[in-house]
C-alpha cells in the first residue's frame, strides 16, 4: 500500500506521481517531475537573481517576511485544510504545530535577523593596531529538501531562514506531501519577493538528487540517515557546506522522584503527537524500578484514553509515509518474538481504511529489540524498567543516535546534570519534544542524527559566510613584520616574547 504511486507520463515525457490522502485513501492529484537539465536550469536562474536579493536592506527581507505572516494570519483554516487532506494530522495539531510555529518563526526572523546578522566588531587581545570586523555575506544560492512528517513547517522555517539572510532559494519538498511544499510557493507569491528569488522544485529523490549535484553554495536537508550520507557525500565532493537534520531514537528518563502524573503524560505526547513521526518523539522509556508499575499504569490509561480516525476530533492521526508502517509492524513484531509484552495497541487499527497504527505501548523491552535500537518513527512507546538512574543514563547513551530526550525528575538541578550527561543535541527537563519549537534554540544532532544546527542564531548564520575584515588604525608606512628582516628584529621579537608570554603579568595583560 503506497500513497505516492507512478502515473502515466506526461505529454512531455516527464514521470508523473500519483498522490493519495492516507487518511482515506482517495487520490488528491498527480505531480510531475522535474528533470535534472530543470533543476540546473532553475538554479541558473537563482544565481542571477540572488546578487540583487543579496543587495536588499533588512528592512526589505522584513517586510516580505512580514507580508507572509499577514496573509498565512488571515487565510490559516485554507492550509489547515490542505494539511490535514495530505497528511491525515489531526486538525487542531495541525493548527497548533505547522501553523503556529510557522508564524512564530516568520515575526522571529523578520525582527531579529538584522541583529543577528549586522556586522560587528572584536576586541583584540594582542594586535592593538588592528580593528577586526565580522562581516556576515549570504552563501549566494540555498537548496533546501525537507521531509514529510511536518511538511509545511519544516519547508518554510529554513526557507525564511536562508531568505533573511540574503540568499536566493531552491526548495524541494518530500514529494509525499508535495501540496504541503506548494503551499510555501503560495505564501511567498503574496510578498512581491523578486523574481527567481524563490523557488519550488517538484519530484521525488532524483530531483532531489539533482539539487545536490546542480551548483548550489549550501544544501540544507532534513530526512533520513542513509539519505543524509549520501547528501553529505556530495556536498563534500562539491566542498560546500551542508547542514544534516537527521534521525533520532530519543531516550526518556523517568527518576525516582519524578512527577509521575505529569511524566506519564509526558511520554503519552511525546510517543503518539503527529502519531511518532517527528525526529525528536519519545521512542524509548527508562523509568527507574522503584516507580515503574505506577508510571506504566498511567501511560496504559491515558494511552486508552486516545482517538484516532478521519472524521471529527481525534489525538492520533495517520501515518503519512505509507512504507513507514511497515517499519513499524516489523518493530512490533521483532519485539514480541524477543519477549516484549503489549499492554496497549500493537496493530493497524481495524475500524478505518487509511493507514492508521494503534497508540501502543510496549512493556519488558530491552536493547536486543530493534524498538530500543532502530528510529521507529511511529507511535511506540516501548517501556524499560532499570535499577537507578545511573543505569538509565548509560543505557540511554547506548545508541547510534543522538539528537533529543528528556529527564523528568522533581529536582531539576539534578536533572539539569543528568541532560549534561546525555549524549544528545538537546534534552528537555520536565517537557518534550520542544526544542524545535524555541526559535532561539540551535537545533541539531550528534553522530547519526545529524550535522550542524538549525534555528537560533547559529542556524540564521550557517546561512551566511562570516566574512573576516581586518583595518588597519594607525596608517604608518610600514608594519614591524615586514621586510627587511634582520638579526636585530629577531632578538627584538624573543625579549618581546619572554616578556608577554615568559612572566606572570604579560600572561595576564594579554
Amino acid at each position: 500500500m503506497a500513497l505516492v504511486e507512478p502515473s502515466e507520463p506526461s505529454a512531455g515525457g516527464r514521470r508523473r506521481l500519483r498522490l493519495r490522502s492516507p487518511a482515506t485513501l482517495r487520490e488528491m492529484g498527480e505531480i510531475d517531475v522535474q528533470t535534472a537539465e530543470e533543476v540546473r536550469s532553475a538554479v541558473e536562474r537563482a544565481r542571477k537573481a540572488a546578487p540583487g536579493w543579496a543587495a536588499t536592506s533588512f528592512a526589505d527581507r522584513r517586510q516580505v517576511l512580514e507580508r507572509a505572516l499577514r496573509h498565512l494570519v488571515h487565510h490559516e483554516q485554507d492550509f489547515v485544510d490542505v494539511i490535514v487532506q495530505e497528511t491525515g494530522k489531526p486538525r487542531e495539531e495541525v493548527l497548533a504545530t505547522e501553523i503556529v510555529g510557522a508564524c512564530d518563526a516568520l515575526q522571529f526572523y523578520a525582527k531579529r535577523a538584522k541583529r543577528i546578522l549586522a556586522d560587528h566588531t572584536v576586541p583584540l587581545h594582542l594586535m592593538k593596531t588592528k580593528r577586526l570586523l565580522i562581516s556576515y555575506r549570504p552563501l549566494g544560492v540555498v537548496g533546501i529538501i525537507t521531509p514529510w512528517n511536518v511538511p509545511f513547517l519544516l519547508s518554510l522555517n529554513p526557507t525564511i531562514q536562508a531568505l533573511a539572510a540574503g540568499n536566493a532559494v531552491l526548495l524541494k519538498p518530500s514529494e509525499t506531501t508535495a501540496c504541503s511544499g506548494e503551499l510555501v510557493e503560495r505564501l511567498l507569491a503574496e510578498t512581491d519577493l523578486p523574481q527567481d528569488v524563490f523557488q519550488l522544485l517538484r519530484g521525488d529523490g532524483e530531483t532531489g538528487a539533482a539539487l545536490v549535484e546542480a551548483g548550489v553554495d549550501k544544501i540544507s536537508f532534513t530526512g533520513s540517515v542513509a539519505t543524509g550520507r549520501k547528501v553529505a557525500e556530495s556536498c563534500a565532493r562539491k566542498l560546500i557546506p551542508c547542514t544534516l537534520e537527521l534521525g533520532g531514537k530519543d531516550p526518556m528518563i523517568v527518576c525516582a522522584d519524578a512527577d509521575l502524573e505529569r511524566a506519564a503524560g509526558g511520554a503519552v505526547f511525546g510517543a503518539f503527537a503527529n502519531s511518532g513521526q517527528v525526529c525528536i518523539s519519545t521512542e524509548r522509556v527508562y523509568v527507574v524500578e522503584e516507580v515503574a508499575d505506577d508510571f506504566t499504569r498511567r501511560v496504559v490509561e491515558k494511552t486508552s484514553e486516545l482517538r484516532q480516525g478521519p472524521e471529527g476530533e481525534s489525538d492520533v492521526g495517520a501515518i503519512i509515509h505509507g512504507p513507514q508502517l511497515d517499519v513499524i509492524e516489523a518493530h512490533v513484531t521483532d519485539a514480541r518474538a524477543r519477549g516484549a509484552r503489549v499492554l496497549a495497541g500493537g496493530q493497524r487499527n481495524p475500524d478505518y481504511r487509511g493507514l492508521y497504527f494503534e497508540p501502543t505501548v510496549l512493556a519488558d523491552v530491552d536493547h536486543s529489540m530493534q524498538v530500543m535500537r532502530d528510529e521507529t518513527f511511529g507511535p511506540i512507546l516501548p517501556i524499560m524498567r532499570v535499577r537507578d538512574e545511573e543505569e538509565a543514563i548509560r543505557l540511554a547513551n547506548q545508541t547510534r543516535y543522538g539528537l533529543g530526550g528528556s529527564v523528568w525528575t522533581r529536582d531539576k538541578r539534578r536533572g539539569t546534570e543528568i541532560a549534561k550527561r546525555l549524549g544528545s543535541g538537546g534534552v528537555v527537563v520536565n517537557d518534550c519534544m520542544v526544542t524545535y519549537g524555541l526559535p532561539e534554540a540551535p537545533f541539531g544532532g550528534r553522530r547519526e542524527s545529524g550535522i550542524g544546527q538549525v534555528n537560533g542564531e547559529t542556524g540564521l548564520r550557517s546561512y551566511c559566510h562570516a566574512q573576516t575584515i581586518v583595518i588597519d588604525r594607525m596608517g604608518t608606512k610600514s608594519e614591524f613584520l615586514w621586510f627587511p628582516y634582520r638579526a636585530r628584529k629577531g632578538r627584538l621579537i624573543r625579549r618581546l616574547l619572554k616578556l608577554v608570554w615568559g612572566t606572570p603579568l604579560g600572561r595576564l595583560l594579554t
